[in-house]
């Protein structure tokens, strides 16, 4: 089960940093990413970190800002959202799956084992 945190209110050009922690089970074995949903679209894949993290994927929209790294031994996944602005408002989701970095990060529309529940980032202007 993965459980993400530390979303809330922040204004344009702060920052956050959100966890995901995960329970009942180890992280090691999978690759991981961060999604974001707007309301009324669909889910997209913004960070990936493959399961040593010697690999990540970053998309264009976040690009410079936001980045993704994990720490096994505390069997995290971490967002850190710098120089945040207005557009970023969205839920946030993290997400595990089994199989390889491309298939978590790029045909997640296939669906993904493990979803956390998501948390409410909103940047103010």
């Amino acid at each position: 089960q993965l459980q993400a945190s530390g979303g809330g209110l922040v204004q344009s050009g702060g920052s956050l940093r959100l966890s995901c922690a995960a329970s009942g089970s180890t992280l090691d074995d999978y690759p991981l990413g961060w999604f974001r949903q707007y309301p009324g679209k669909e889910r997209e894949n913004i960070l990936c970190i493959s399961r040593t993290g010697d690999r990540t994927y970053t998309a264009d929209s976040v690009l410079g800002r936001f980045t993704i790294s994990r720490d096994n031994a505390e069997n995290t996944v971490y967002l850190q959202m710098n120089s945040l602005k207005p557009e970023d408002t969205a839920v946030y989701y993290c997400a595990a799956h089994p199989g390889g970095f491309e298939r978590l990060c790029f045909q997640h529309k296939y669906g993904l084992d493990y979803w956390g529940k998501g948390t409410l980032v909103t940047v103010s202007s």
